[in-house]
């Protein structure tokens, strides 16, 4: 019948995820489930403020520092959107994210402690020398595991969300801003971790024949970040109660796509073949997501490493400039992650009173403010005169920690509202949340991919600073804030396309 072969073709053209059934989740029950993005983003900032001076004590030129940052990116390009879609038809009786949060948590110790013995296990492969090749090697392969388990796991902690708040903006906003407040307290715990450098004194079994003391302090690290990982896993796996998809009704194969058998055809069917679907406001939220992180990222990738290099006038390897500008860079972060966790606290009411594309835009103007004040001040401390032992002035760092510190204000926004509209926006299409967070996160990795391939040699044409990439960032956020303040409608979600 013509009736039943139209109902087929548009079975097949949206994809739909029928969610399961269930009574309205308590906050306080939502703050649990949110917590273990502490544990996760304690090590990820351990991760960016100290791994990309490390890879250049093991040898790697600052120009190629950013090609060791691709994995990120193009493990979120793939993975991410491929975990999002098999979680949403994930039928565990333990749910359908959290087998997967446990899993990427698993693997994230794996690979932290690859990255912390990767000198050792250079060692141990017959690396002497200045350039530790073995070495590198195994730190690009634990690297690359930590980027895709933290790609397998931060999925579904959103999507689990997601589920717990149902098609709820006000309660979708809240979890989303307890998810960042927690990504707060595990950035303040972990820079402070980093930028605290007598770690190999407290576990004096890290310090050995190849790890010499900064290599014992990044080993130490994570070694408490294995610890947090674990606990906070615990907590919200406990705490989700998460009902297993194959409950919601009375047989699997109706809540998945006739295709479903075919899992990859299926998957790029409906990850790609969702975007012809999209409403004019979503297509907004995903340009200004992508002009967000083309800010972010050259900020995040070389954040430590501008206040050794620019600030501190030290270069990796020679003398103690660098390392004081790399523990000082992650004292700026850690600032940065107190004022991201106070902002959190309020943005449900800023984004209730002013909308949340407002509060977007404002934010990542400010954001544009912060990087071309970072510049300026690049340029006063390689001007300026150096007091004792050649290190800057005490106002050129205090006004460099100030803007670390004021960058967190767009952090959180950046970390919450942009997951929280698009989360509601898309309920529509009938996408499960997994492959939501899948569709925002292309719109976050493709930015990330040209900046990682493109930021070391850009930077390099200008005379190897920091300084040329920050200013394409600053430029990239203010058009960002233009367009979510003038493009970003302030009403309830547009109904998709699909469904006129």
């Amino acid at each position: 019948m013509p009736g039943t072969e139209a109902d087929h073709r548009r079975g097949r053209a949206r994809p739909a995820v029928r969610e399961p059934v269930r009574a309205r989740t308590p906050l306080r029950k939502l703050f649990k489930v949110a917590s273990v993005a502490c544990g996760i983003q304690f090590g990820w900032a351990l991760q960016l403020s100290l791994l990309t001076p490390y890879v250049q004590e093991l040898g790697i030129p600052h120009a190629f520092a950013s090609i060791i940052w691709l994995c990120g990116p193009l493990s979120g390009f793939i993975v991410q959107p491929l975990v999002g879609h098999m979680s949403d038809r994930c039928t565990s009786r333990f749910g359908r994210r959290r087998p997967f949060i446990v899993g990427g948590a698993v693997i994230i110790v794996i690979a932290v402690l690859i990255i912390g013995h990767s000198a050792d296990i250079g060692w141990l492969f017959g690396d002497r020398g200045g350039t530790k090749v073995r070495a590198i090697v195994a730190f690009v392969i634990g690297f690359w595991l930590l980027d895709v388990a933290n790609n397998v796991t931060q999925g579904p902690c959103r999507a689990l969300l997601g589920d717990l708040t149902g098609n709820d903006p006000r309660r979708t906003r809240v979890a989303n801003a307890y998810f960042s407040l927690f990504m707060a307290i595990g950035n303040v715990l972990g820079y402070a971790t980093g930028s605290y450098s007598n770690w190999y004194k407290i576990l004096p079994f890290t310090v050995t024949s190849a790890c010499n003391v900064d290599c014992a302090n990044l080993k130490s690290a994570f070694y408490l970040d294995i610890a947090f990982i674990a606990v906070t896993t615990y907590i919200s796996f406990i705490a989700a109660d998460e009902q297993p998809l194959s409950h919601g009704s009375s047989s699997t194969s109706e809540q998945m796509p006739e295709h479903s058998g075919h899992a990859e055809e299926a998957f790029f069917w409906e990850l790609f073949g969702t975007f012809k679907y999209l409403s004019g406001p979503v297509w907004i939220i995903l340009l200004v997501t992508a002009l967000t992180w083309i800010g972010w990222f050259p900020f995040l990738l070389y954040d430590t490493d501008w206040m050794g290099r620019e600030i501190y006038g030290g270069e990796p390897n020679d003398g103690q400039n660098y390392n004081m500008g790399v523990r000082m860079g992650a004292l700026g972060l850690m600032l940065n992650s107190v004022l991201l966790g106070i902002t959190s606290l309020i943005m449900e009411i800023l984004c209730r009173k002013l909308g949340a594309g407002v509060v977007w835009g404002i934010s990542n103007i400010l954001m544009s403010v912060c990087f071309i004040s970072m510049i300026i001040i690049a340029y006063l401390a390689n001007n300026a005169d150096k007091v004792a032992n050649d290190v800057p002035s005490n106002g050129v760092v205090a006004a460099a920690l100030v803007i670390f510190a004021i960058l967190g204000v767009p952090l959180a926004i950046t970390y919450s509202v942009p997951y929280a509209l698009i989360s509601t926006r898309i309920e529509a299409l009938g996408l499960g949340q997994g492959l939501s967070m899948g569709v925002l996160n292309l719109a976050i990795v493709i930015p990330q991919i040209v900046v990682s391939v493109g930021s070391g040699p850009w930077d390099q044409l200008f005379g190897g600073g920091n300084s040329p990439a920050i200013a394409v960032a600053a430029g990239a956020s203010f058009i960002s804030g233009l367009i979510a303040i003038l493009g970003i409608p302030r009403s309830r979600p547009d109904k998709s396309r699909s469904h006129r």
